[in-house]
């Protein structure tokens, strides 16, 4: 019985050895085991042995990208302007035994470095500038940071100023000129708009007079090459039907009438070869009857 007993506390105590012996490190971890309180390796991922109750594994440590959000802190500008500023935090564990021996807690240590280093260069910057010189700030504060954390293992990738919160009166006053400015814009635009649309109506103004004038000009040039068509017509056939005097006088006089027809033909201009032809017309027609005489008896 007794041999049963101690056969069972020896088998427990192996199973003891065995599981203080087998450490399973998982995939993108690192642990730093101490032999009697000295550094003695760091274990990488996967099955490792050590020697139970010799060996001691500390706490196992990230070896991935980490991100960390400070609280906003409170910046001084260089136009003594006091601005509240939330930063975020890329960082990365290069070395675990330099973060575990280095620097008794690295996130407080990042986080006041951070504050520290960003009143020193938002110090040295004006309201303006702070507002709209993120792309700027941030390389400064990751060289910084980067160089400073380098001898405690660890790597700082990217710095980002995710809020920047200015006065509460600065804040309004900015809101009243960004509100001018788009009031000034918009105005500016009205009036572009009105100046574009009065030039275009201008322009079509001037393109519709321009058509009505070379309407107008073409009409009248076809309108006289018309009547000069007609002279030719009339001249020509006038030649070919060998019209005497006579024939003109008749067609003059038949077109006095119409001549008369105007309100301003108070005058009349005759030919005097149109008289001699006028006088052989009538001629030609017989003279007029003469009117009786009288008769001589007085009864």
């Amino acid at each position: 019985m007794v041999s049963w007993i101690v056969l069972g506390v020896i088998g427990f105590l192996v199973l003891l050895v065995l599981a203080k012996s087998v450490r399973i490190v998982p995939q993108a971890r690192a642990g730093v085991v101490e032999r009697l309180g000295r550094y003695q390796k760091t274990l990488d991922a996967g099955l490792a042995l050590v020697i139970p109750f010799i060996d001691r594994v500390k706490p196992l440590i990230d070896l991935r990208e980490q991100v960390v959000s400070f609280d906003p802190q409170s910046v001084i500008t260089e136009d003594n302007l006091v601005v509240y500023i939330d930063t975020v935090i890329y960082f990365q564990v290069t070395d675990p035994k330099a973060a575990t021996y280095e620097i008794a807690d690295y996130i407080a240590a990042i986080e006041q470095l951070t504050v520290t280093t960003l009143r020193n260069v938002i110090g040295g910057m004006t309201l303006e500038d702070t507002l709209t010189s993120r792309d700027e700030i941030n390389p400064q504060l990751r060289g910084v940071l980067d160089e400073a954390t380098g001898k405690w293992g660890i790597r700082v990738n990217r710095v980002e100023l995710k809020a920047i919160e200015p006065p509460g009166s600065i804040k309004e006053a900015m809101e009243k000129q960004m509100r001018a400015e788009r009031d000034k814009r918009a105005a500016i635009l009205t009036a572009e708009g009105f100046k574009q649309s009065q030039i275009l109506t201008a322009e079509g103004e001037k393109q519709a007079a321009i058509l009505r004038a070379e309407g107008q000009r073409e009409a009248q040039v076809l309108q006289a090459e018309g009547e000069s068509k007609a002279i030719e017509t009339v001249f020509s056939a006038i030649h070919r039907g060998d019209a005497d005097q006579k024939l003109l006088a008749y067609q003059y006089l038949q077109m006095l009438p119409q001549i008369a027809q105007g309100e301003s033909n108070k005058i009349w201009i005759i030919p005097s070869e149109f008289v001699q032809t006028l006088g052989r017309f009538a001629g030609a027609i017989g003279p007029a009857p003469e009117e009786p005489e009288p008769s001589g008896d007085t009864r």
